[in-house]
């Protein structure tokens, strides 16, 4: 497991490469390859100063602030893993961190920690693996398969909505056995709906968690999205994504049966 392409800021998601049917497509390109899961990274820094072997992975990297709102949001992003980058201020990576910890989240946290600090901070009772700002991108690869493997993962791999199934680590997704072919953003849109089955989202809200804090695009965005993807859905499955007038979108409630 690992990451990929380097983000231009916080709150924005970079993909990795890798092929395949059924695989969301960046901007409507082809991606050449499968990333492998979401990694959700919490600094204050660029990517590139946090966690440079970051470039080298397949994941999808979502690069967040280092604070509790970010951490609260973690679940809702459907991370298989959390970064946190504890180098530059340590005292304040464990206090943004103690809450969190403390909920006994599913989805374990790795820390970015320099050698000199090692000993001087509880990190044990933080997270539940470490490493160092330098770590090479096979080092980093191989913790997170390992950490995958101890804990089980971040979450189910496999999403369900009646006849939908949305796998997150392969990044397809069917329809009553049916492979749809989705772009990057209509995938992640369908995923955090379909992560919260019956909850309201703003289009707003939307924004924020599928494009990023950064984004500058208007709402308009989130209605173009849900469009296409009711089209690729088909009109006997259109309706598992509901418009809630005045407020924006869910997905359908599940039925007794899914």
């Amino acid at each position: 497991m690992g990451l990929l392409q380097q983000p231009m800021g916080h709150g924005h998601s970079a993909k990795g490469s890798a092929a395949g049917p059924g695989v969301p497509r960046a901007g409507g390109a082809a991606v050449p390859s499968v990333a492998v899961g979401r990694l959700l990274v919490l600094t204050d820094r660029s990517l590139a100063d946090a966690l440079p072997a970051a470039a080298a992975l397949p994941h999808d990297v979502k690069v967040e602030p280092l604070d509790a709102e970010s951490l609260s949001h973690a679940a809702d992003m459907g991370a298989v893993a959390i970064v946190v980058d504890a180098e530059p201020d340590p005292a304040h990576a464990l206090r943004v961190l103690q809450p969190f910890v403390a909920t006994r989240p599913r989805v374990p946290v790795v820390l970015v920690v320099a050698r000199a600090d090692l000993e001087r901070f509880a990190w044990g009772e933080a997270g539940d693996d470490f490493v160092h700002p330098g770590v090479t991108p096979a080092e980093l690869r191989l913790r997170l398969e390992m950490l995958r493997r101890r804990t089980g993962g971040g979450g189910e791999a496999m999403l369900r909505l009646g006849p939908l199934a949305v796998n997150v680590e392969t990044y397809q997704v069917t329809v009553a056995g049916r492979v749809l072919d989705l772009t990057y953003k209509e995938f992640e849109l369908l995923r955090f709906l379909v992560s919260n089955p019956g909850r309201v989202s703003t289009r707003s809200a939307l924004l924020s968690k599928v494009w990023g804090y950064d984004f500058y695009g208007g709402t308009r965005t989130v209605d173009v999205h849900v469009r296409r993807l009711r089209a690729k859905l088909g009109s006997e499955h259109e309706a598992l994504i509901q418009t809630v007038r005045g407020v924006g979108y869910r997905a359908a409630e599940p039925s007794e049966d899914d």
